[in-house]
């Protein structure tokens, strides 16, 4: 699978981890993994470390989550994007919905 998802319990932080090609292929297993955030949940990161590859879905799927837990969480992190996913995400503007490092 090229997604993981962990709850930091001491941080009430839910963490999705992409691995390899965030694209259309993840679009059910990315909505499955913030569907059902816990009760306390404050903060979502989505970690791009190990992502070598974004296309315009998985941009449309982010703005879905952003949209399906606004007022749930605190906030949205995309951490650890490389310099070329990071700049798809400046280009896009999307540094003013999420919180990017």
């Amino acid at each position: 699978m090229s997604l993981q998802q962990h709850y930091v319990e001491e941080k009430q932080k839910l963490v999705i981890v992409i691995k390899e090609k965030f694209d259309f292929n993840l679009v059910q297993d990315f909505r499955t993994a913030y569907a059902d955030v816990h009760a306390d949940t404050k903060h979502v990161e989505v970690d791009l470390r190990e992502t070598s590859y974004m296309d315009s879905s998985a941009l449309g799927m982010l703005l879905n989550m952003h949209k399906a837990l606004k007022g749930q969480v605190e906030g949205i992190t995309i951490s650890h994007a490389n310099p070329q996913l990071k700049k798809i995400l400046q280009i896009s503007r999307f540094d003013k919905k999420f919180t990017i490092d």
